[in-house]
């Protein structure tokens, strides 16, 4: 029941970062839209040729990101859940990073950004690869796959602790 409640407060976050910024500046997650759309904004230029998936902002606010999803991670298993083991720390670890990953994926990413405007960058509106649900599994299965090193290291962080 602990690791539910978890999960959900762990979504709630994660949707009232990421919604909000979203919809007030989509250009701000251009790196997260899919490839077409990101050409179609150099061609327009409102984004620099090869600023993208991974420029240095982008990495780095995923990088502190993710630091701080770990590190705090460490401390709720730890403190709240009792975790003490490498495995324990992993599983549910991971079980909290699936949970937001597919949220991500089929709620906010299918359900949301194929079918708001609020998202939409000026001069791609016609684009049909706002509605690329493939492309949000896809990074979705990406993600699930990052998380598996990253839980690794919750486990083992927890262990040490």
């Amino acid at each position: 029941m602990v690791l539910a409640i978890e999960c959900a407060v762990a979504i709630a976050l994660f949707t009232a970062i990421v919604v909000p910024y979203t919809a007030k500046d989509p250009l701000a997650w251009i790196g997260d839209y899919p490839p077409a759309i990101r050409r179609r904004c150099e061609e327009l230029g409102l984004m620099e040729a090869g600023e993208g998936r991974l420029s240095a902002a982008e990495l780095a606010r995923k990088v502190v990101g993710v630091v701080v999803l770990l590190a705090g991670l460490v401390l709720l298993l730890t403190k709240v859940n009792g975790d003490a083991t490498l495995w324990q720390g992993f599983f549910d670890s991971y079980a909290i990073w699936l949970a937001v990953a597919w949220w991500d994926a089929v709620v906010v990413d299918c359900g949301w950004f194929c079918h708001s405007r609020r998202v939409r960058i000026p001069g791609t509106e016609d684009m049909p690869e706002y509605h690329d649900y493939l492309f949000h599994v896809r990074q979705s299965c990406i993600g699930s796959a990052l998380g598996l090193p990253a839980c690794l290291l919750v486990g083992l962080l927890v262990q040490l602790l």
